[in-house]
C-alpha cells in the first residue's frame, strides 16, 4: 500500500494568490517572508489587502534568511504564540515556507526541540491551532506543496530535513505572476532544483505510478522551458513555475535520493545555493546511480527528447544534456569551477560525506550507498571527473 498526499487545493495560474478570499471566517493570520524583495515588488501588500478585505488581522514575521536556522523557527513559534493565529500564511522560496512549517509543529506543540523532530514521520498530528497556507515565489523549491521542511543546524550549520506528511501545507498558491520578476541566477538555481526534483522522484525507491506521472511531466515542463525563462520569456516562466510545482508533488511522495543528501550537508559550508548545489551534482549521481537503474533515466530522456538507441546511450546522453543545460544557465560544472576552495573541500570531504549518508534522503536512493561510495561521489562533484564504479 502506497500514500499520496498533497495539499487539499491548489490553486494556480495568475492572480491566483487572490483566491485567498477562501479564508474568510478565519480570524487571524500570521505571515512567515523573507527578505525585502517580497516588499519591492508588491507582493508582500498585495497579501495583506487581499487577506484584510477576506476580514483577517495580520501581523508579519520577515527577514527569515537564507538556509533557515532552528533559532529563527523557535523565534517565529514564540512569536505565534503571543499572536494566536489560526492561519499561518508562508510567502517566499524553500526558505520562508520551510521555516514556517517548522514553526507551525512549534506553535502547536513547544515543548518539542529541533532532536525531536528529526526522525522522519515522527510528528503529533497538526491543525489543533492552525492551517497552512504556502505562496511559492521561486520556481524551484515546489514546498508549498511538500511534506518537507530543511532546517539549519545553529552550530553545526548542517542542514536536517523534516519529514511527515503532518507538515504538507492545506493551501498552495502557485502565482505565475510572481515569477515574472525572478532575478535571473535564481531562474536558474531553482530551475535545476526542480529538474533534480523530477529525475530523484522518479528513481527513488519509494516511486510509484502516480508520482512517476508526476515526476515526467515536470521534467519535461522545466527541461523545455528553463532556457527560455533565464533568457527572459514570460510564458516560459510561468510554464516552469507550474511545473515545478508537479515536481514537488512527486518527490513529496516518491522522496528523493543522495543529490538531495549531499546538497543538505554542502551548501552552507561551501556557501553554494541549494540549487546550484543539485545543478553541480546531478550529472554525477546519475551516473552513479546508473548501474543499479539505468532503464528508469532512459525513460527519462525519452520523456526529453533525448537521443539514443540503448538504455546506456539514453542514459549518457541524458547527463550530457544536463550538463549542456547547465553551460546554457551559467552554472559551473564542478565545486571547484565554482571557486570552492580545495583545501577546505580536502579537510571537510569526509565530515560532510558522513553527514550524507545520515540524511533521509539517502535511504530512498536506488543504489545503496555508504560512507566511501558517498565520499567518491562528492569527489567526482568537486573535479569534475565521470563517476565510474
Amino acid at each position: 500500500m502506497a500514500r499520496f498526499t498533497i495539499p487539499r487545493d491548489v490553486y494556480y495560474g495568475p492572480s491566483a494568490m487572490d483566491e485567498l478570499k477562501v479564508l474568510k471566517g478565519h480570524k487571524k493570520a500570521f505571515i512567515v517572508t523573507g527578505t525585502n524583495f517580497m516588499i519591492e515588488n508588491g507582493t508582500l501588500e498585495k497579501l495583506e489587502g487581499i487577506l484584510h478585505d477576506a476580514g483577517l488581522e495580520t501581523t508579519v514575521f520577515d527577514r527569515v534568511e537564507s538556509n533557515p536556522r532552528i533559532s529563527t523557527c523557535y523565534r517565529g513559534a514564540e512569536k505565534m504564540r503571543e499572536f494566536e493565529p489560526d492561519v499561518i500564511v508562508a510567502l517566499g522560496g524553500g526558505s520562508p515556507v520551510d521555516a514556517a512549517k517548522a514553526m507551525w509543529i512549534f506553535y502547536e506543540n513547544p515543548d518539542l526541540k529541533f532532536d525531536d523532530v528529526k526522525p522522519p514521520y515522527s510528528l503529533p498530528v497538526l491543525r489543533k491551532k492552525a492551517i497552512l497556507v504556502a505562496i511559492g515565489t521561486t520556481s524551484g523549491t515546489g514546498t508549498e506543496v511538500t511534506s518537507f521542511s530543511v532546517i539549519t543546524e545553529d552550530e553545526t550549520k548542517i542542514k536536517y530535513p523534516i519529514a511527515d506528511f503532518e507538515i504538507t501545507p492545506d493551501i498552495a498558491i502557485v502565482d505565475t505572476d510572481i515569477p515574472l520578476s525572478m532575478p535571473q541566477t535564481l531562474i536558474a538555481d531553482s530551475g535545476m532544483d526542480s529538474l533534480t526534483h523530477s529525475v530523484e522522484a522518479y528513481v527513488a525507491t519509494a516511486h510509484t505510478d502516480l508520482t512517476d506521472t508526476l515526476a515526467l511531466k515536470s521534467a519535461q515542463m522545466v527541461f523545455d522551458n528553463l532556457v527560455d525563462s533565464y533568457n527572459g520569456s514570460e510564458t516560459a516562466r510561468r510554464t516552469v513555475h507550474v511545473g515545478q510545482d508537479l515536481a514537488g508533488m512527486a518527490f513529496s511522495n516518491a522522496l528523493l535520493g543522495i543529490v538531495h543528501s549531499l546538497a543538505h550537508k554542502v551548501g552552507v559550508t561551501y556557501d553554494v545555493t541549494h540549487g546550484r548545489c543539485n545543478a553541480i551534482m546531478l550529472p554525477y549521481v546519475i551516473e552513479y546511480n546508473s548501474a543499479v537503474c539505468m532503464d528508469r533515466f532512459a525513460d527519462i530522456a525519452k520523456e526529453l527528447g533525448i537521443p539514443g538507441s540503448t538504455d546506456k546511450q539514453l542514459t549518457n546522453n541524458l547527463v550530457k544534456a544536463i550538463k549542456e543545460l547547465n553551460i546554457a544557465l551559467d552554472i559551473p560544472l564542478s565545486y571547484q569551477e565554482a571557486g570552492v576552495d580545495e583545501e577546505l573541500f580536502k579537510s571537510t570531504v569526509d565530515t560532510l560525506a558522513e553527514a550524507a549518508c545520515g540524511d533521509p534522503c539517502t535511504l530512498f536512493n536506488p543504489r545503496k550507498t555508504e560512507f566511501e561510495d558517498m565520499k567518491k561521489v562528492l569527489t567526482c562533484c568537486f573535479y569534475g571527473d565521470d563517476v565510474s564504479f
